[in-house]
């Protein structure tokens, strides 16, 4: 983990603001990945392939950046893997709930100062800080 810098945080937002801004102007749509992901499990004809594209490039990048700079990763390889198939889970359950997920709600939604969206990420952020203080208490006191 590197320390923080104002340029760095400005440069990564600027991406990701570049990103949404691209999606909505390209399909008209939003970036709600959780969406996007569960249009790709249903497999819609004339649907499908955009959503494939997306979360390819999602993984592949996430892939490159493994091997570019792999000691950003070192923290996932010591939590357990059924705690990150129950985190899965959970989240998917979640975005269910809250027809939406973060990146639906909290990027986009709050964007567009959606009351919706400004209520649902603060009860995930809630929630989410609540779980890993929780599950890490569990995890510290199981090893």
């Amino acid at each position: 983990m590197h320390d923080f810098t104002p340029v760095s945080a400005l440069v990564g937002g600027a991406l990701i603001a570049t990103s949404l801004a691209i999606m909505l102007i390209g399909t008209g749509r939003i970036a709600g990945l959780s969406g996007i992901f569960a249009g790709l499990l249903r497999g819609t004809s004339g649907d499908w392939e955009w959503r494939a594209w997306f979360v390819a490039g999602m993984l592949g990048v996430g892939a490159i950046f493994e091997v570019v700079r792999p000691e950003t990763f070192d923290s996932a390889a010591r939590v357990p893997l059924w705690a990150v198939a129950l985190s899965g889970v959970l989240v998917g359950l979640g975005t269910r709930l809250s027809n939406g997920c973060t990146s639906g709600h909290g990027l986009c939604g709050m964007s567009r100062l959606s009351k919706r969206s400004i209520i649902a990420t603060m009860t995930f952020m809630g929630i989410g800080v609540a779980t890993a203080t929780i599950v890490g208490s569990i995890l510290r006191s199981a090893s």
